[in-house]
């Protein structure tokens, strides 16, 4: 289940807030008026202590950074939660994936986030693959089918037009392992 669709934009939310909150902390305070009465004279009634809006601000910039840390933490957690399963499942190491389908050129057709140049429009994105039913339309999504898809997936759907790149199943467990991780 996904609490938070991108935990950084949240904690980039917060810390703003958390910014905007410590600057209204810190500002100086407006003076008395030129030719204004003191505090508490008998003219009106007296303005509120500065220090009520300066405890007020403190706590909620406390509250703010303490949510912000926690989101922080919870998203890193989920990562490597994800990095974890997706390395057990496929057997392949996700950090060597982005240079392997750099070289054997998936971003040419695949949008996927997480490897530079990769923002093909002619197949689909290659995102929340752990979240998909089936791979390529045919094959049931399991560890097994993704790595035997990415290795020749004429295999598994002789129509299909995804070339065989040439891809060895070592270096494919690394690029499902990579798409199962994120």
């Amino acid at each position: 289940m996904r609490f938070l669709p991108d935990g950084r934009a949240k904690l980039a939310g917060a810390g703003l807030l958390a910014l905007l909150l410590a600057w209204l902390a810190f500002r100086p305070g407006p003076g008395p008026a030129p030719g204004s009465a003191p505090p508490g004279d008998a003219i009106g009634p007296p303005t509120p202590p500065q220090w009520h809006f300066r405890a007020t601000a403190w706590s909620a910039l406390a509250f703010l950074l303490l949510t912000g840390l926690g989101l922080g933490a919870w998203t890193f957690m989920q990562g490597r939660e994800r990095h974890e399963v997706a390395v057990a499942l496929t057997g392949g190491d996700p950090r060597r994936a982005p240079e392997l389908m750099t070289r054997y050129g998936c971003g040419g057709c695949h949008t996927i986030p997480g490897v530079p140049g990769a923002d093909g429009k002619v197949a689909g994105p290659l995102t929340d693959m752990r979240e998909r039913v089936f791979i390529g339309g045919v094959a049931r999504n399991s560890p097994q089918a993704m790595i035997a898809w990415i290795v020749d997936p004429r295999a598994i759907s002789p129509r299909t037009a995804m070339p065989a790149t040439g891809i060895t199943e070592a270096e494919a467990r690394n690029v499902a392992a990579f798409l199962y991780a994120r």
